[in-house]
């Protein structure tokens, strides 16, 4: 009986992660999009994006290495080419940001990033910050 409810609960764990992954691809570039917006990420920004990935119940599935990797892929391809890393990471915030819920909880979490650097930096990086989650808020409907 052990070795069954194992087996299933394994079963549903993966269906759970692959059901989720969209939404850690959109949440981790979302997190890059904002965290780039000033032509850097601190490391006030990385603590956050690890914050997120303990508190967001969708997102402690994953392990957290793989979260930040994604992240890492995103930041580091809108630093090298800033309109391809773009897109790229635009093209991962439309396939999952299909429902509202969603879509508010994405918004939500760039403001945590955006909040965070606030608290650390000067208001340039603020404003940067902010017009990137005004373009997303836009680009998201």
């Amino acid at each position: 009986m052990s070795f069954l409810h194992t087996l299933i609960s394994n079963f549903q764990e993966g269906l759970e992660r692959n059901r989720n992954r969209p939404f850690l691809r959109a949440t981790m570039a979302a997190c890059a999009l904002v965290a780039t917006a000033d032509g850097k990420v601190s490391i006030v920004e990385r603590v956050r994006v690890d914050q997120i990935l303990e508190t967001i119940e969708a997102l402690k599935i994953f392990d957290p290495h793989e979260a930040v990797d994604l992240f890492n892929e995103f930041a580091d391809a809108i630093l090298e080419s800033p309109h391809e890393g773009h897109d790229k990471a635009l093209l991962a915030l439309a396939d999952a940001a299909g429902d509202e819920d969603t879509k508010a909880l994405i918004v939500r979490i760039c403001c945590a990033i955006s909040e965070v650097k606030h608290d650390e930096t000067d208001n340039v990086s603020f404003a940067a910050d902010q017009i990137e989650i005004v373009s997303l808020c836009s680009r998201l409907g």
